[in-house]
């Protein structure tokens, strides 16, 4: 089996591509982050769907951003509540875009997949329902794989690395949909961007608005616990 790094936040699109990676036959490492988010729940479930759903290995990195900041996730922000799903592909880039951060993530697995001998990387960027995030479109993905094979010892030792994002042009409920047919529990996901104390979903933000409206659109029962639902 061919070695593959799967990003993996715990979240419905990155518990897809490790279950698509799956089913297309790589033995599945995958890659988790704490980089000091407030939602850092979300590793809890990456850690449910990386057991669930078959990697051979999860581990997650420590990548502290929040002195950084510039970013409503890592610093003293507020998360944008009640926007419209209309007005989250009007190419404004939202204060929950944390700057770098797909850069980096992807570097950290362009890293460990040269040490684990994988060529190949993973990565649940979608350009349809994003929510204006430059750093989840195609062109983007495109210049970091020239870049992988241009910087790295495999890549000019001929190796043809890939970063693959097979959720790129899927809606949100196409990707309910690819999931549920590969036996994704979805229950055991998280996407919100502001739990509460227990992890409930604040289900106003704009990762909830997105996941919700996926559920609604692809007729699938939404398994998410909202707050005060």
């Amino acid at each position: 089996m061919e070695r593959a790094v799967i990003l993996l936040s715990g979240g419905l699109d990155s518990a897809t591509v490790l279950a698509l990676a799956r089913e297309r036959g790589y033995d599945c490492y995958a890659l988790s982050f704490r980089y000091g988010q407030r939602h850092a729940v979300e590793l809890e479930a990456a850690g449910r769907v990386a057991r669930t759903l078959g990697a051979t290995l999860h581990r997650t990195a420590e990548v502290d951003l929040r002195w950084i900041g510039g970013s409503a996730l890592t610093a003293d922000l507020a998360v944008p509540k009640d926007r419209p799903v209309e007005a989250m592909g009007d190419g404004e880039i939202p204060v929950t875009y944390v700057p770098a951060r797909n850069a980096l993530f992807l570097c950290y697995a362009l890293a460990w997949a040269e040490v684990l001998g994988a060529r190949d990387l993973f990565a649940g960027m979608n350009a349809l329902d994003y929510s204006g995030y430059p750093d989840c479109r195609p062109e983007f993905l495109a210049a970091f794989q020239t870049m992988a094979r241009l910087g790295t010892r495999a890549g000019v030792g001929g190796a043809e690395i890939t970063v693959h994002a097979p959720l790129i042009r899927m809606t949100k409920a196409e990707i309910i949909r690819e999931g549920i047919r590969l036996g994704v529990d979805y229950a055991i996901t998280h996407s919100c961007y502001d739990p509460a104390s227990d992890g409930g979903a604040c289900g106003r933000c704009d990762s909830c608005a997105l996941r919700k409206k996926g559920f609604r659109d692809a007729d699938v029962s939404d398994p998410t616990r909202y707050q005060g639902a």
